[in-house]
């Protein structure tokens, strides 16, 4: 259903209301209202007590992720210790804070301090530096065939079942994307895209972790069960898992060869967020909140609610294009290598703070429809995956 701009900016501020705890009109007098709000309003003391909860909690991710492998060698865990990537811990200890913080009242004040967006949209620029399009378009052809085909394919099955499903047009959007493409970072692009809210935001993450976390082992059993090549393998588990972490730790134990195409399968799918994020700003600016008969959106409107860190990621990945045919092999690796370890850091600020921002409300006003919808839209990923790879990879030779 379309919407004007006048009651987009009141829901807005209903929702803002609602979350600052300041009732409408009527409801609390003034003098409480301001009450309230100058007890909600975070100061730069709470912010930064914030953000170092963060980052505490994100160094013990790299601790746990470090050591637990090394802590369960020789033990039955082995195997699965060594699979489980830093967004699993993450999120675990995110959810570990929340209730903490929660039990001591202290999460409410903090949560200022709990970025997001900020992180991991300032991971996904970094993650194009880590994207050579000359790779892509010089020796990934069935690839980006494979990408465009997937992703069309997945996201149409998984907007047109959520409409049915009657899911709100943004977290149907949110969903779409991170099934489709490349699970957490592309929801946040398409949040950026289509003005998500951030509980919408936590839930899609979420979901995508875990639904990729089985992937990781289910995959390479499969594709072992089926029969299937190295390379067909490999662009199965990069064109359906939908985090690059678990993404490598899946084609880590299908085989070095499957992990080469994965890790190329996913790579050009993480290089559409852009034209994803660009399609769904155009959409939601031009046909979901315009209203019948209003005046066809500016050029300005339009750019100002596109998700400009997207640019950032187009820019990081034609500069590291650009830098890595500049140098020597060695030393491009080597920058890069450092780059991909401050983008691992954002992101795991990211899935920290997605843990902390949990909310069990969020996911009981949300309800079963959206676990059925990605649920449903991961077994077609699987599906139409399958097909396309045997299909584009059969008789594919490194």
């Amino acid at each position: 259903m379309a919407e004007t701009g006048a009651e987009s900016a009141k829901e807005s501020k209903a929702l803002a209301d609602k979350d600052s705890g300041v009732a409408a009109p009527g409801g609390i007098p003034s003098s409480e209202t301001e009450a309230v709000q100058a007890t909600s309003r975070p100061t730069a003391g709470t912010i930064a007590a914030g953000i170092a909860v963060v980052i505490v909690l994100g160094a013990l991710t790299r601790y746990f992720e470090t050591h637990v492998p090394q802590w369960a060698v020789g033990t039955p865990f082995q195997r699965v210790a060594k699979s489980v990537e830093y967004p699993v811990y993450a999120i675990a200890l995110g959810l570990l804070g929340n209730v903490v913080l929660s039990k001591l009242a202290l999460r409410d004040r903090l949560s200022a301090g709990f970025r997001t967006e900020f992180f991991i949209k300032t991971g996904v620029v970094l993650l194009g530096a880590s994207i050579n399009l000359k790779v892509l378009v010089t020796a990934a052809g069935p690839s980006i065939l494979q990408a465009l085909l997937l992703i069309t394919a997945v996201f149409g099955f998984t907007w047109w079942l959520g409409g049915r499903l009657g899911l709100d047009d943004k977290l149907r959007a949110l969903l779409s994307s991170a099934v489709s493409i490349c699970g957490v970072s592309a929801a946040i692009a398409a949040a950026g895209a289509v003005q998500a809210r951030r509980e919408q935001i936590a839930y899609a993450a979420s979901l995508v972790i875990v639904f990729a976390l089985p992937s990781i082992f289910l995959l390479p059993w499969l594709a072992e069960v089926l029969g299937l090549s190295d390379a067909v393998a490999g662009a199965w588990i990069g064109g359906n898992i939908d985090t690059t972490a678990a993404v490598a730790a899946s084609g880590a134990i299908a085989g070095e060869k499957a992990l080469q195409i994965a890790t190329i399968v996913k790579t050009t799918q993480n290089a559409l967020i852009g034209v994803v994020a660009i399609a769904l700003t155009a959409y939601f600016t031009l046909r979901v909140e315009r209203a019948p008969g209003a005046v066809r959106p500016s050029p300005r409107q339009f750019w100002e609610r596109f998700p400009k860190f997207v640019l950032g990621f187009i820019a990081a990945s034609v500069i590291g294009t650009l830098y890595l045919q500049a140098v020597d092999k060695k030393s491009g690796a080597a920058h890069i290598a450092i780059i991909n370890d401050l983008r691992t850091w954002f992101l795991i600020f990211a899935f920290v703070s997605i843990g902390l921002e949990f909310s069990l409300r969020g996911l009981r006003e949300a309800g079963w429809r959206p676990v059925v919808v990605f649920g449903s839209a991961a077994v077609v990923n699987l599906a139409v995956g399958l097909g396309l790879s045997v299909l584009l990879f059969h008789n594919f030779t490194a």
